[in-house]
């Protein structure tokens, strides 16, 4: 910390900031606990890929249907439909490419012909219990048509591709255009850039039996916005009083500046609007916004804004009305690359919408809230049962006087900002190697209360299951990361994530194609209490015999688990596992040469985990001192220069919270330089030059030099007969080619069944005996 105070003497207040929360983070660095491998997730069977029946897909959108017990997948000039039984792998696939004479326009017009000149899927919602509505950007040319999928049970999938509507509004043009969409009651609210150039940003209604319904073209409305996301959210049980909000980025006017800062915003409609009689004609007469704020806070009271909003998930709860809003941001910094994710109550988001509006005088003020009269029905209003009072019924935005329109016109924007729980984010990352870019969110009954097990998607192909952990009435919150997942071989930006908590599934989205990974596989942890319990996994428990699924109302009494603090020692205590099994570990013999270097390597399966070594001489076990000759790595030990008094049995202890386990024994034997010295002074005589690095040549070398197998035989008498197996891998492992190995190894086995025959022959005469080989392979 001192070096942070001198340092930051000389910064101005907002790097100084952001150099804190920098510096916060870098001290609470959180790896995860385990990271499985592709291999390990197929290995297990947790995970498998869709690619497609070409091999490529270019995934653009995914819709998980659990009503049809199905996976719909929209690509490059293609559908699939996939079985959710893994019992059933059948994949149904339509080809839907661009109209004819489309791709060719679109090549004429300057578009790349591989990567935009192709109809991406970028819709796909129920239009009804048979059919989906499907758009897609055919070749810049949008185009809508409904898929055929039949009744539940049924495994159908057709359309014919003849019989498409236009698009436009529905779909963007661009495949790379950021786009949000909704389907409600047979209407298509989608926000999105509804021309061919990319700058028109709008919010619209489409479909259905009522006019087309847009927002005006306004910046004060919608400033280069990047939509992320829509949902229908009701605020009451009354119908007419629905609401769609849309979260988006755009440039803020109100930020100062002429460019304009980049904020997030929530914005929302009245799913009735019918727009103004008069003014706003088939425009939006109820569309307000207002900020939504993800920031750490940092001295002097300065900020630290995360305010480019990534993704977002509703995390539904039996209150529909009330679900909670999941959002990652990421910082707009030339200075550091830093992420975020906020939780939001719709209570507060409501708040905001009720409060004050945002004013502006003229050009040269500054923006404040407005303090004068709001007309009445108050803008941002829907008209419904609870907004009517007597005498002023509204059936209809028509019939809102026209000085509820000029105001909604004029103040889109409310003075007050969204602020998250806690006032600051679950958790933060910064300078990671990758992007977090999908979140989604399970909440998990646990035998200590309640979680939210939060799956987020990266860059390049990863998935990270993280909670976080609140203590008492902190503020602080504690970020566990339980696994990494490398769900794609190859890295690859995920770009959608759907879970089926039903199914226990997480469905994941990326331009190579999606998979299925499922949500926990508890035996993953280990086969003991402790390590059950140190995952802290919500969704496992240590069930007496196993670690297996946590279910809240399980008949099975015996459960063993511990989210909050994941303390084995309390949890475990009156366990089978005996303080032996714990201190058992894998054991192997290394030989090392004084003088020289040696490596006793030890990785913990755990990254949380902290390793100690320990050597044991005798009846004595202390903890090994390193310096510049001893070494402790990531990895294990090493030796520079290795000294006689080396010599020992090497104990690698994990240790995590309070709980250590031992996981390898190593006996550590030291040839001594004097006793190879006559052997090594050969080598310094030049007998041995003509080999690979001066080093002896291989033992089983045909035609090598008799002298070398006479310098090996001479190192097995040294040892003795029941150290070979150690020397000889050492030694081809040192000295030999991968075929000599082999054919080493051959003898070896010849020369151990020669050893086993003259143990059977011990009745025999000495003189037999004496005949036996002893130690010297290079002589079988």
């Amino acid at each position: 910390m001192k070096e942070f105070t001198a340092v930051s003497q000389n910064l101005p207040a907002v790097l100084l900031a952001v150099l804190h929360l920098l510096w916060a983070d870098a001290s609470k660095v959180n790896v995860p606990r385990l990271r499985l491998s592709y291999k390990d997730l197929l290995a297990s069977n947790r995970s498998s890929v869709f690619s497609g029946n070409r091999g490529s897909l270019s995934l653009s959108t995914v819709f998980l249907d659990e009503y049809h017990d199905r996976l719909f997948l929209g690509g490059r000039d293609v559908l699939y439909s996939l079985s959710l039984d893994p019992a059933n792998l059948d994949a149904k696939e339509i080809h839907w490419p661009p109209l004819p004479g489309n791709r060719e326009d679109c090549e004429q017009m300057g578009k790349d012909p591989q990567s935009e000149c192709a109809n991406y899927v970028r819709v796909l919602h129920p239009y009804n219990r048979t059919h989906l509505l499907a758009c897609g950007t055919g070749a810049f040319q949008p185009m809508c048509a409904f898929v055929y999928v039949g009744h539940r049970g049924e495994h159908v999938f057709s359309m014919d591709p003849t019989n498409v509507e236009n698009g436009r509004g529905k779909c963007p043009h661009d495949p790379s255009h950021p786009f949000a969409s909704t389907f409600i009651g047979g209407e298509l609210y989608t926000g999105l850039t509804a021309d061919f150039l990319g700058h028109d940003a709008v919010i619209l209604r489409s479909l259905g039996g009522r006019s087309t319904m847009r927002t005006e073209t306004d910046q004060r409305l919608l400033r280069d916005p990047k939509f992320v996301a829509a949902h229908l959210i009701p605020d009451n049980d009354d119908r007419d009083n629905d609401k769609v909000y849309f979260f988006f980025t755009e440039r803020a006017m109100e930020s100062g500046g002429g460019a304009g800062a980049i904020y997030s915003r929530v914005g929302r409609v009245c799913a009735n609007d019918a727009g103004g009689q008069r003014v706003l004609v088939n425009k939006w007469s109820t569309f307000i916004k207002a900020r939504l704020v993800c920031s750490v806070p940092g001295p002097h009271g300065i900020d630290t804004h995360f305010d480019q909003l990534e993704d977002v998930f509703l995390l539904r709860t039996k209150d529909e009305k009330n679900p909670d809003v999941y959002a990652i941001f990421s910082t707009i910094s030339n200075v550091f690359q830093g992420f975020a994710v906020c939780l939001y109550r719709m209570a507060d988001i409501r708040e905001a919408f009720n409060g004050p509006f945002a004013h502006k005088e003229g050009p040269d003020y500054q923006w404040g809230t407005y303090e004068g009269r709001v007309p009445y029905p108050r803008p941002g209003s829907c008209p419904s049962k609870i907004t009517n009072q007597p005498g002023k019924q509204f059936g209809s935005t028509k019939e809102f006087p026209d000085a509820v329109l000029q105001f909604a016109r004029g103040h889109p924007l409310m003075a007050q900002a969204v602020l998250p729980v806690l006032r600051q984010p679950l958790l933060v990352k910064a300078h990671l190697g990758y992007r977090l870019r999908q979140i989604v969110v399970d909440r998990v009954e646990a035998e200590d209360g309640q979680y939210d097990v939060m799956f987020i998607g990266t860059d390049v192909g990863t998935v990270l299951k993280v909670i976080a952990l609140r203590s008492g009435n902190s503020l602080d919150t504690e970020e566990v990361t339980l696994e990494e997942l490398q769900v794609f071989k190859v890295p690859t930006p995920i770009t959608s994530l759907e879970i089926s908590v039903k199914r226990q599934t997480l469905y994941v989205g990326s331009p190579r194609g999606v998979a299925q990974v499922r949500l926990h596989r508890c035996e993953t942890y280990g086969q003991a209490c402790a390590e059950c319990c140190l995952a802290r996994d919500p969704y496992c428990a240590w069930d007496g015999t196993s670690c297996t699924r946590y279910t809240p109302h399980g008949k099975r009494r015996y459960r063993r688990q511990d989210i909050r603090h994941g303390n084995p020692v309390l949890q475990c205590v009156d366990q089978s596992t005996s303080a032996e099994d714990l201190d058992a570990g894998e054991e192997r013999v290394v030989y090392g040469t004084e003088n020289n270097s040696t490596f006793l390597e030890c990785v913990p399966r755990s990254p949380q985990a902290s390793v100690a070594w320990l050597v044991q001489r005798e009846e004595r076990r202390e903890e090994v001192k390193t310096d510049d000759r001893v070494i402790r790595t990531e990895q294990g030990l090493l030796f520079r220069r290795l000294h006689r008094q080396d010599e020992g049995v090497y104990v690698c202890q994990a240790r995590e919270l309070g709980f250590a386990r031992t996981l390898a024994r190593v006996s550590l034997e030291v040839l001594r330089g004097e006793t190879l010295g006559e052997l090594i002074a050969r080598e310094e005589g030049g007998e041995w030059a003509g080999s690979r690095g001066g080093l002896p040549p291989c033992p089983s070398h045909r035609g090598g030099p008799a002298h070398a197998r006479s310098w090996f035989k001479d190192l097995m008498q040294l040892l003795g007969p029941s150290s070979l197996p150690h020397v000889e891998e050492y030694c081809e492992r040192m000295w030999c080619s991968d075929k000599l190995r082999r054919k080493h190894k051959a003898m070896l086995g010849k020369y151990r069944l020669a050893q086993e025959s003259a143990r059977k022959g011990r009745g025999k005469g000495a003189g037999e005996r004496s005949r036996t080989p002893r130690a010297a392979p290079g002589d079988v």
